[in-house]
């Protein structure tokens, strides 16, 4: 049973945008660096965007200037904005709470981008 359920992939053409969500409880919520990785056919797992302990943001360089992360408190939900989407941005996307050294994930929600 997942901790967090991510929301919003979907088909998209190159250049389009898409919205993931990601929402969990408050217990895992609070005081968690939360993230979102990404994995490609035959590919590793990668981080696309994380908040730093500190509250700041950190993109791979491959999704600068076109991923945003936010979260929400009140809602416990962290979203991912991508814009500007490639063909190479096809993966199954995953959200990732670390909390004092556990690591949470979703199920997944895929991402195509059609050229």
């Amino acid at each position: 049973q997942f901790q967090l359920v991510e929301s919003g992939g979907g088909l998209v053409q190159t250049g389009g945008s898409l919205r993931l969500s990601c929402a969990t409880s408050e217990t895992i919520f609070s005081s968690s660096v939360m993230g979102w990785y990404r994995q490609a056919p035959g590919k590793q797992r990668e981080l696309v965007a994380t908040f730093t302990s500190g509250g700041s943001a950190n993109y791979t360089d491959s999704v600068k200037g076109r991923f945003f992360i936010s979260r929400d408190n009140a809602k416990n939900t962290v979203c991912l904005q991508m814009t500007s989407l490639k063909p190479e941005d096809t993966a199954v996307y995953y959200c990732n709470a670390q909390k004092k050294g556990t690591s949470y994930w979703g199920q997944g929600t895929q991402v195509t981008v059609s050229s």
